[in-house]
């Protein structure tokens, strides 16, 4: 399964102005909510542009023969042969971050290419320590963390299928895409496909290699298949979105990023697409800056304590609004969490409560903006007020403020509210196409 570099910024090669052209490994959906990568989801609404990839450190040369190769046999895709090259590298220059970032992703592709079992799963052990150590150097990209999140800690083989027949098709194309092999290697994804109409992993490989043929309606067309078998997946989204980047259409290739972040928001992925497209199209994320006070709290004898920031108090700014919010946060843990959802034993913060008291607070500002007309009234209630007149502010907390537990309620939302999600996104969070 592919976890391509297009569309992820490196550490190792920002300086060089090149990226890897990609390549495969294995990979899971982080289903399990302690892996949501939460604070990412707000990225647009903290800071003005996408998180900006150290540059190389001062250990390396970029002239150097050897290393030029080494990129060079990389950037073709031949990354078996590339992985001796960038051992060479690092005997040179022990913390050049960038070829361990390069050796790790070469080591991924070259235990697709052996044929004993124990010297694949040494291939992507060694791999995940070679990125390990590019962290501790200081990488920070996006493309070292989406593989070390896909890299079992004993480098066990990924299961495409549990069809003996179509698993050993997918690990015949693997290899082949590893090598470089392109039409061997869509030659062994179709017969995998062929066995198994369903398998999303065939369909998407098909696509990712026609892709490296550069023949991309071809590749758009397997992404589409793809996506109808999985519509709720991002993989696909994503791939036919860098196909279409490189393509130079821009605004078809914001369309799909935006469609991949909406079917699932809650992976590295997601959103390291559309960190490339900004940083390909000079552009930074809309910000929605909105400060919500602090949620209710259980004390030591499980009473329930509201925090109250002093220092907003009397500013004559229509700030009062947010004592509403906690307050009715407080009602909701108490009260209305059992009378709501009587299928659940244990309270949980739910979207349908941030939805409710975030509506009572714009309300409240609402109301008495029109009695009181502050001349300066608080920013965030002005854009909270905004978004619930729109209709947005499911999308905007499912999206932007979700913790673990609201994150819950995401797929039976998107299931009714695709479309709103994905309006919210171009509306409100992703820069037009410049």
């Amino acid at each position: 399964m592919h976890l391509a570099a297009r569309g992820f910024e490196t550490t190792g090669f920002k300086t060089t102005g090149s990226k890897p052209t990609g390549f495969k490994t294995a990979c899971f959906r982080m289903t399990a909510l302690a892996l949501l990568t939460l604070s990412a989801l707000a990225t647009f609404a903290q800071s003005p542009a996408p998180a900006a990839t150290p540059a190389q450190t001062a250990d390396t040369n970029l002239n150097d023969p050897d290393r030029q190769e080494a990129m060079r046999v990389y950037q073709e895709h031949k990354l078996p042969e590339a992985a001796e090259l960038w051992e060479k590298v690092l005997v040179k220059y022990p913390g050049d971050v960038g070829a361990h970032e390069a050796l790790g992703a070469s080591l991924l592709s070259r235990a697709d290419t052996q044929a004993d079992p124990e010297k694949r799963k040494a291939d992507r052990k060694r791999a995940r320590a070679e990125l390990l150590r590019a962290q501790e150097l200081g990488d920070h990209s996006d493309l070292c963390k989406v593989l070390l999140a896909g890299i079992p800690e004993d480098g066990s083989d990924p299961a495409f299928s549990n069809d003996k027949e179509v698993q050993a098709a997918m690990a015949r194309g693997e290899a082949a895409f590893a090598k470089a092999e392109w039409d061997e290697a869509i030659k062994q994804y179709s017969r995998a496909f062929e066995l198994d109409p369903r398998l999303y992993l065939a369909a998407v490989d098909i696509g990712d290699t026609y892709f490296r043929l550069k023949k991309m309606d071809a590749a758009g067309e397997w992404f589409a298949k793809a996506i109808q078998i999985a519509p709720n997946e991002e993989m696909a989204y994503r791939y036919w979105a860098d196909a279409l980047m490189a393509d130079g259409k821009m605004k078809e290739a914001r369309e799909k990023f935006i469609q991949g972040l909406v079917a699932f928001p809650y992976a590295k992925t997601s959103w390291g697409g559309l960190n490339g497209w900004l940083t390909r199209n000079h552009l930074a994320y809309n910000r929605i800056s909105i400060q919500v006070p602090q949620g209710p709290t259980t004390g030591p004898k499980g009473e329930t304590n509201i925090t109250i920031d002093a220092a907003g108090l009397g500013k004559n700014d229509g700030g009062e609004a947010w004592l509403v919010y906690s307050m009715q946060r407080a009602l909701w843990k108490n009260e209305k969490f059992a009378k709501e959802f009587p299928g659940e034993k244990t309270y949980r913060h739910t979207l349908k409560e941030e939805v409710d008291a975030l509506s009572l607070a714009a309300k409240v500002f609402a109301e008495n903006q029109r009695r009181k007309k502050n001349g300066n009234p608080d920013p965030s209630l002005v854009m909270l007020a905004k978004l619930q007149a729109d209709g947005m502010l499911e999308p905007y907390i499912l999206l932007v403020r979700p913790d673990n537990d609201i994150a819950r309620d995401y797929s039976a939302y998107l299931a009714a509210h695709r479309d709103k999600l994905i309006q919210f996104v171009d509306k409100y969070v992703v820069p037009p196409a410049p």
